[in-house]
């Protein structure tokens, strides 16, 4: 079942690269890449609260915190650089 995931997933990072090149067409792209970004943390959070998982941020460790964050902004630095 894991493949059907995995197909998905590169399925949506490949529409989401086309829109993003198609729409931004004039607009700076970091402007375009921070309102972007803006959608995806309101859509996430409304899942996460749709689904009462935000009762799991206190089971949280340091080292869940750390990663989190360092993977957050190394996928920052990633999609501005492209």
């Amino acid at each position: 079942m894991w493949w059907v995931y995995a197909i998905l997933s590169a399925f949506f990072a490949s529409l989401t690269a086309i829109f993003a090149k198609i729409g931004i067409t004039g607009v700076n792209s970091n402007l375009a890449t921070a309102i972007r970004s803006v959608i995806i943390l309101l859509v996430a959070w409304g899942i996460v609260l749709a689904r009462s998982e935000y009762k799991g941020i206190p089971a949280l460790s340091r080292h869940n915190l750390i990663y989190l964050i360092v993977s957050g902004v190394a996928t920052a630095f990633v999609d501005f650089l492209l």
